[in-house]
């Protein structure tokens, strides 16, 4: 077995989408083939409706698919296949947009102004490009969680993992999407297909995403739950750690315990041609697709 070493951390920045919504960027519109096949995830967490309430007016989306989890507050939305919901806490939606779907997504409050979740894109292959658009939407209580001896939990919202399988499926880039949980002062391991690219991104607490028994950085000593451990390159909230070759990933959890993403999925390795909601192959058909919505032919019928 070999732990997959940490080639890069770095903070989600600021950024303003839809209608003026507030939120942080953990990665995209960079190189889309350092996270391949994923090729952007945004942040929200405000508690003041303020900075979220415009949301996400109509737009279009083409050539990716989508998956909203939401955490706190919810999610409305609507499409133009004539679809509704409203994604609540714990909910998560994939949507495939395939050669051309518009839709609207307006987050609103819980009981203490916040709205909280995360927005992954990930790329479809070619031959995918322009299959037919469609929504799933899963509630909660759905979705599988783990609960190990030593306190840690595992939301498995897509793909296999301990011998449980999440509700989501379809996905063409056959992803793994985990909710990780581990208290304070624990260490622990999780399988990760070598195949893949993995990354975790921490909203909650702070961990080291390091083999300790090659540890890199700055060393710090911390009493955590009573014991004295060594906490290197501590990664803390709203921080995506990308992650090298290797079939495990290793977190030591800080003094408040960790929460993180864990993502991982099978490169497409592709050309990708991208501007805004629209990502294609090529320059021509990114070109075609802009051509389709400025004449009203985007929205194709169903094959």
């Amino acid at each position: 077995m070999s732990i997959r070493p940490v080639l890069e951390t770095r903070k989600a920045v600021p950024a303003t989408e839809g209608a003026g919504v507030q939120l942080h960027r953990a990665f995209g519109f960079r190189d889309p083939e350092e996270l391949d096949p994923f090729l952007m995830m945004d942040h929200f967490r405000n508690d003041d409706p303020r900075m979220y309430e415009a949301g996400f007016p109509w737009h279009p989306h083409r050539g990716i698919e989508t998956i909203t989890y939401v955490i706190e507050g919810a999610v409305e939305h609507q499409d133009s296949l004539g679809n509704t919901g409203n994604l609540k806490s714990g909910d998560v939606q994939w949507m495939t947009a395939g050669r051309g779907i518009l839709h609207q997504e307006m987050p609103t409050a819980d009981a203490n102004g916040m709205n909280h979740g995360f927005q992954l894109w990930a790329n479809l292959p070619r031959d995918l490009k322009m299959t037919d658009p469609r929504y799933q939407d899963v509630e909660a209580k759905e979705i599988p969680e783990i609960i190990e001896d030593d306190g840690t939990r595992v939301r498995v919202i897509i793909g296999n993992f301990w011998g449980r399988s999440g509700p989501v499926d379809g996905i063409a880039a056959d992803p793994m999407f985990l909710d990780v949980t581990v208290p304070a002062g624990v260490k622990k391991t999780f399988p990760v297909d070598t195949r893949r690219r993995a990354f975790a991104y921490v909203f909650e607490g702070a961990g080291a995403f390091a083999d300790a028994s090659q540890p890199t950085g700055i060393l710090l000593e911390k009493e955590v739950a009573g014991h004295e451990v060594n906490i290197r390159d501590l990664s803390g909230d709203r921080t995506l750690v990308r992650f090298g070759n290797g079939d495990e990933v290793t977190v030591q959890a800080g003094e408040e315990g960790v929460r993180f993403l864990l993502i991982s999925g099978q490169p497409i390795q592709e050309p990708v041609a991208w501007h805004g909601p629209i990502v294609m192959n090529t320059q021509a058909e990114l070109q075609q697709a802009f051509a389709d919505l400025r004449n009203g032919t985007f929205i194709k019928p169903a094959h």
